[in-house]
């Protein structure tokens, strides 16, 4: 072998097993999480409610939420602002914008899980579970979902009727 082949392949062979060294030993960046840790972040509510928090919410409640929390960005009463609009819109839902809690979403526990992870868009899960439940009573009673002194809770969210229900294909049954 030449010199020069001898000083490629030497070279390639270092960079080798120190490539393998350096994966070998971890940065040990971040540290372990538990379940406490995992838990904190395991908030998600199934189309059925599976995983509702305890709590329970009226549409006048919320009404005063939506305003003070809500309405600078989805507009008065839900009609729209730099946000999309909540309340009322076309009777279907179309590409260009035309979704609306009462023409698209499929479950009201959607809405919920919706609500408490994501908004306000500047503080999400700054909510508690009791604004949120009145939050979702506002905007089904807005959107004649349901009726302005019903009770929005674990046991009453999951039984509200979307009216575009039974318009979606749910690929995988099993998991709801």
């Amino acid at each position: 072998m030449s010199m020069p082949n001898l000083a490629i392949t030497t070279c390639v062979l270092a960079l080798a097993f120190g490539a393998g060294a350096a994966t070998a030993d971890s940065p040990r960046l971040g540290k372990p999480i538990g379940q406490a840790d995992i838990a904190e972040w395991d908030i998600n509510i199934l189309p059925d409610g599976s995983n509702l928090p305890p709590g329970s919410g009226v549409a006048a409640e919320g009404a005063a939420i939506f305003a003070e929390k809500c309405a600078l960005c989805h507009g008065d009463h839900g009609q729209g602002g730099h946000a999309v609009r909540l309340i009322g819109g076309p009777a279907k839902a179309s590409l260009d914008g035309g979704k609306t809690i009462a023409n698209y979403w499929p479950y009201a526990t959607t809405l919920f899980d919706f609500i408490r992870r994501s908004m306000p868009f500047t503080q999400p899960r700054s909510l508690t579970d009791h604004e949120v439940y009145a939050l979702v009573a506002y905007l089904l009673a807005e959107n004649r979902l349901i009726g302005n002194d019903d009770e929005m809770n674990a046991a009453t969210l999951p039984k509200v009727r979307m009216p575009n229900h039974d318009n979606f294909i749910v690929w995988f049954p099993d998991r709801i």
